[in-house]
């Protein structure tokens, strides 16, 4: 016969035990949050797949003794991220969204690292008939009287927000649930490259990713040079009141690595096919912000 309160004793060891349970739970993802031995940069897909961190992650370790974790993904969900403090330092590119993320105390600073340029890639057939055109504003126009395929990225990049603003710069409203000739792949630089090779479109691309593009095929650059199609980088570490159990000194260490002179060589240094694919100029810090 079971003895009085046995249910009861039962169910109390089981509570003990969950309540145990949990608490290794919680302590291990306190563990992951404050316990973690390295760096959590959020970046973009076109840092990451022009191949630049594969060659600056083993000389920032070198150097500093820092390992960094890069999460690439666009620049809007970098912002996000890291706003929800997953993320020790950005590196993104859409100068407006990184000053306001900085003006409502999610970043310390945010300083100029480094630059390079968009470019306009299509069919060597060029069925839009964009090349030769005098700027990137007629370029957009040709591409949407000609209703030739366009790919976007879709998915708030700093590469998406400036071509919708080239877009606005040409009086042309899309509406991708209605232009036939407009698709979006929600996805970050290389794989929508790939949908416009497939689809013989045109998409807007900065040049560090199409020069390590490895699947080409019929595709060139068609467009280039326009001032409008400059593209800076910024970096920003996150603030230590927003985000008190982050990487704070390591954030910094690596900030200004990035920003010295030897960071900023490194940068300079890398190349693909004997270009240089991104150029360094970084607005100095002289002392903490």
């Amino acid at each position: 016969m079971p003895m009085p309160h046995a249910h009861k004793y039962k169910t109390s060891k089981i509570l003990r035990h969950f309540g145990v349970l949990v608490c290794l739970m919680l302590m291990q993802g306190a563990g992951e949050s404050y316990g973690r031995d390295y760096v959590i940069l959020q970046s973009t897909t076109s840092t990451q797949n022009s191949g630049l961190y594969e060659y600056l992650l083993p000389l920032i370790e070198r150097d500093t003794g820092l390992r960094v974790h890069v999460v690439a993904v666009g620049t809007g969900q970098a912002l996000t991220n890291a706003r929800r403090c997953d993320g020790d330092v950005l590196i993104t590119h859409a100068r407006p969204a990184e000053e306001a993320f900085v003006a409502n105390g999610f970043g310390r600073y945010r300083r100029d690292l480094m630059y390079n340029d968009y470019v306009v890639v299509g069919p060597r057939s060029d069925p839009a008939n964009i090349t030769g055109q005098a700027d990137i504003i007629s370029v957009m126009a040709e591409i949407a009287k000609h209703s030739h395929y366009f790919i976007s990225r879709g998915d708030d990049s700093g590469t998406h927000k400036a071509e919708q603003n080239l877009w606005r710069l040409a009086g042309i409203d899309i509406d991708p649930s209605a232009a036939s000739f407009y698709r979006e792949t929600g996805s970050g630089m290389g794989p929508t490259l790939t949908v416009a090779v497939e689809l013989n479109g045109y998409t807007l691309t900065d040049r560090s990713t199409w020069i390590f593009f490895a699947n080409k095929q019929n595709h060139a650059i068609l467009f280039e040079g326009d001032k409008r199609l400059f593209n800076q980088y910024g970096i920003i570490p996150i603030h230590p009141d927003h985000c008190p159990h982050n990487k704070i000194d390591e954030a910094t260490h690596l900030t200004q690595w990035f920003l010295s002179p030897m960071g900023q060589a490194a940068i300079a240094d890398y190349r693909q096919n004997g270009k240089q694919l991104f150029f360094p100029n970084a607005s100095q810090i002289t002392t903490t912000p």
